[in-house]
């Protein structure tokens, strides 16, 4: 329930510097957007599905992979497509679209996936999750503090701005302090199981970027939109991850272990790729091919 609070909080805090305009890039650059979201919903959780039949890596951790592959873009990917000199309207465009529609995408992806993996089915079945339960708790943890966040943003511009970085520092330390606790609680399986995971988030997080590369490339995004595509679906609201555990299936360490760990190592992933990137501005298209 804390956890829940505290996204709820990092959510309205990201969102007061949410304008509707950011929704209308969307419709200026739809092709951008389209090749983010369906990367993040629909490539990444089916590839990531697979990549659990092949590997096997156990019913709990099987599904903390799948659970991290079907949340939306995490706002720290805004900030590495700025560091990578990419494009920022694309990126705030995917985020905010693919945090508005989580409600809808993330637990039909989770159900799916999870429910077609003989392994993770018969988990899922021992716990007992209910679908409306987990989209009640998607909407009110991510989509009303977000819509709250962007009409008090919108009325109260100042109070806004002065809101606005308190929060965001006091729910990133608190959501550093459930990492570093879950962690800690499961120092066990940390310590059983590190040659596992590790490999298993770093090959996932690798796949994430590669995949958002490869779909922007191949819908020939200009480098821009390809740096902001593939940054968005490598970085993953990890919070909201973390939440769903902790209300869900606080018994599964495994998840846990997969999700804080995670969290940790996309950031870093993505700082490396976006500094990266940084050493050079990204081409412009070729004279007359524009961007879909």
């Amino acid at each position: 329930m804390a956890l829940n609070v505290v996204l709820g909080f990092l959510m309205f805090g990201i969102a007061l510097d949410t304008r509707v305009a950011d929704f209308r890039r969307v419709l200026r650059m739809p092709g951008a957007m389209a090749v983010g979201v369906a990367a993040q919903f629909i490539v990444l959780p089916a590839v990531t599905f697979v990549l659990t039949l092949l590997l096997k890596p156990g019913p709990s951790i099987a599904l903390g992979m799948i659970l991290v592959a079907t949340c939306p873009s995490g706002t720290f990917s805004n900030i590495m497509t700025w560091l990578a000199r990419g494009n920022v309207a694309v990126s705030a465009s995917v985020t905010a679209v693919s945090s508005l529609t989580a409600g809808i995408f993330t637990p039909l992806n989770f159900a799916l996936y999870a429910g077609l993996n003989p392994e993770t089915r018969a988990l899922l079945t021992t716990i007992s999750v209910d679908p409306v339960e987990l989209l009640a708790m998607v909407v009110l943890v991510l989509i009303l503090p977000m819509v709250a966040g962007m009409a008090l943003g919108k009325r109260r511009p100042h109070l806004a701005r002065k809101l606005e970085k308190p929060l965001r520092h006091f729910s990133l330390l608190v959501l550093l302090a459930f990492v570093g606790g879950a962690l800690v609680k499961n120092v066990e399986q940390f310590i059983e199981h590190f040659h596992l995971f590790f490999w298993l988030v770093v090959t996932l997080n690798t796949m994430a970027l590669g995949l958002g590369y490869l779909c922007a490339r191949l819908w020939r995004l200009s480098e821009a939109d390809v740096r902001a595509v593939t940054l968005e679906t490598g970085i993953h609201n990890s919070a909201l991850g973390m939440a769903l555990i902790f209300t869900f299936f606080p018994q599964a360490g495994g998840m846990l272990l997969i999700a804080a760990f995670w969290g940790c190592w996309q950031l870093l992933a993505g700082l490396l790729l976006a500094l990266y990137w940084s050493r050079r501005a990204p081409l412009a298209l070729p004279a007359g091919e524009a961007t879909p």
